[in-house]
């Protein structure tokens, strides 16, 4: 009867809907709630209602989430338009005690390669410049060429890195740039006696420290400020060889941290042995991390400090700095630290990787670099790491997490095609079609207006899955025909999404043979690496590298490679 055909065609509608928005199962109650909001008129007939949403139910459900949205593309496209979000968009607290203008900086160690965790600083410093229309620095932290040495290529690989995640800044320097300017503060801090020549050896120093021994005539803590200058003065003539001289802050020498003591500002490297790669062998003596980034932190006006709260021992270090010279400390605030579970997070590590060949962007690694690769958005990565926040505990990411944010995002733009693998891949007849049928495929139910068309005619060839092509199943090509599998061929059916539903047809993905495409698809797992050989529709020739698509029932990928015979492609995730 028309009625309840009516009364069935309203379940449908809303079940996939509800089953769609809650990963694929439809709850019945919010169906029936649905069509009595649509036709109160019904509720007269409760029971009949629930009875049949409850069939129309657990059908949907049995269908896949592909399936159901592909059902929703064709026939109810209105219940796919984009919705308000529910959950209100993080952004990050207000800041503190601002004073004028807000100036941040991001000091990476260009070392290796950005990843997951140290990219944090530089989207939280970088966004807080943004929120409060202030400006950010971009500084090179590179005053190690021995322990901590730089590579050359990283400072290209930093800017580009936190280009693609949309962050740009207003100065750029390295650190090694401003050698004299550091030697003339520190003159200015023996001058005022507040930094001394040490001349000691590491365990002597260690047993003044410890107050074992009374002060070494080596260590010149008491020397008048002209015997230090002399020495500093030999320092930089390059008349101590590396190991036999530092340059120390005068602090706190009975704190109970034995680091904060009298810590080295400045020390003597071999750059014969270890060059810098930016300024050789020219200088010599080499500031500590805390004295450079001290006075650059001064110098360019630096507001406000985003950092690991590992390095609060450094904020304690540099305050002595600051107070002896009376600057202004920068507010710094600190966070724990992040880790993506599964992946080395280990920057030293990672580094260790990479001499061993392996590329930055290799995708099993968590290098903004292997991530971009592996096909996660720069808005993903951005997400992730404001709704975190400046949470002080250490937080853990799984990958699923940025799968499931990246998901979203790429739902609304990727582009879809029909792809079988190989090891699963059967051909099949069409049979009794009467002339041919184009089928007219949207890339993407965001707009219907693009798309591409499949001519199939009888007697072609057509590639399916073989979980799919079982003997005497009812199938929906997508977008093309209903047939049934029967003898090793199609045998169309009907034409129409609606004839295919009567006759419970699942709807499949499918290749036609003498277009198809060869892929290479590249799948990785932990440090497992995989690949998959298939076939894709034609259309996907027209791809570039770097674009990433959906394969339908299958997952996102990134296109890797292109050749004109083959395309190679890397799984991001379902």
């Amino acid at each position: 009867m028309l009625y309840m055909e009516e009364i069935r065609e309203l379940a449908r509608k809303y079940a996939l809907q509800n089953a769609y928005t809650h990963g694929g199962k439809a709850q019945s109650g919010s169906v029936v709630s649905k069509i009595f909001a649509e036709r109160p008129d019904l509720k007269t007939k409760a029971r009949e209602i629930v009875s049949i949403v409850n069939e129309v139910t657990t059908q949907v459900n049995s269908m896949s989430l592909e399936d159901q949205r592909h059902e929703l593309e064709e026939k109810y496209p209105h219940l796919l338009e984009k919705k308000k979000e529910e959950k209100e968009i993080k952004t990050l607290p207000e800041l503190p005690n601002l004073r004028g203008k807000v100036v941040t900086r991001f000091a990476p160690n260009p070392d290796g390669p950005l990843h997951l965790g140290n990219s944090r600083a530089a989207i939280i410093s970088y966004e807080y410049a943004k929120m409060y229309k202030g400006d950010f620095i971009l500084r090179f932290d590179d005053t190690d060429p021995k322990v901590k040495k730089p590579i050359k290529e990283a400072y290209g690989w930093i800017r580009e890195d936190l280009k693609w995640l949309g962050i740009s800044w207003t100065e750029e320097f390295a650190a090694s740039s401003r050698f004299e300017r550091y030697y003339d503060v520190a003159k200015d801090l023996i001058e005022k006696s507040y930094a001394y020549v040490d001349t000691c050896n590491k365990e002597t120093f260690l047993d003044f420290s410890m107050k074992r021994i009374s002060e070494p005539e080596c260590l010149h803590r008491s020397s008048p400020k002209e015997k230090n200058l002399e020495l500093w003065e030999q320092m930089l003539e390059g008349k101590f060889k590396e190991g036999e001289a530092v340059l120390r802050i005068k602090t706190d020498m009975d704190d109970p941290d034995p680091s904060q003591r009298d810590w080295v500002m400045f020390r003597v490297i071999n750059t014969e042995e270890n060059p810098h790669p930016l300024t050789g062998n020219k200088y010599t003596v080499f500031p500590t991390y805390n004295f450079a980034t001290s006075v650059d932190d001064h110098d360019k006006g630096v507001t406000h400090v985003f950092r690991a709260k590992e390095h609060m021992s450094n904020s304690l270090k540099q305050k002595w700095v600051f107070n002896y010279l009376n600057w202004e400390f920068p507010i710094v605030m600190e966070f724990g630290r992040l880790k993506l579970e599964g992946f080395m997070m280990s920057k030293s590590k990672i580094k260790e990787i990479l001499e061993k060949g392996v590329t930055r962007d290799d995708p099993r690694l968590s290098t903004l670099a292997g991530l971009r690769r592996r096909g996660i958005l720069p808005d993903t990565i951005k997400e992730i790491i404001i709704e975190v926040g400046l949470k002080t505990s250490d937080a853990t990411i799984s990958f699923d997490n940025i799968a499931a944010i990246n998901r979203k995002k790429l739902d609304k733009t990727a582009k879809r095609y029909m792809y079988i693998p190989k090891d699963k891949a059967k051909s099949m007849r069409i049979s009794g079609m009467s002339g041919c049928i184009t089928a007219k495929i949207p890339f993407n139910f965001s707009n219907p207006n693009e798309f591409r068309e499949i001519k199939v005619c009888e007697g072609d060839e057509i590639i399916l899955d073989s979980d799919d092509a079982r003997e005497g199943r009812h199938l929906r090509l997508m977008d093309l025909c209903n047939v049934r599998v029967e003898g090793g061929n199609l045998v169309y059916e009907s034409r129409t999404l609606e004839e295919g539903k009567a006759k419970d047809a699942s709807i499949v993905q499918w290749v036609k043979s003498a277009e198809s495409f060869p892929m290479i698809l590249k799948k990785y797992n932990g440090n497992d690496e995989r690949e998959e050989r298939g076939f894709a529709e034609s259309s996907i020739s027209s791809l570039n590298v770097n674009d990433i698509i959906q394969f339908f029932r299958y997952g996102f990928v990134r296109i890797d490679e292109k050749k004109s015979d083959i395309m190679v492609a890397i799984f991001s995730h379902d």
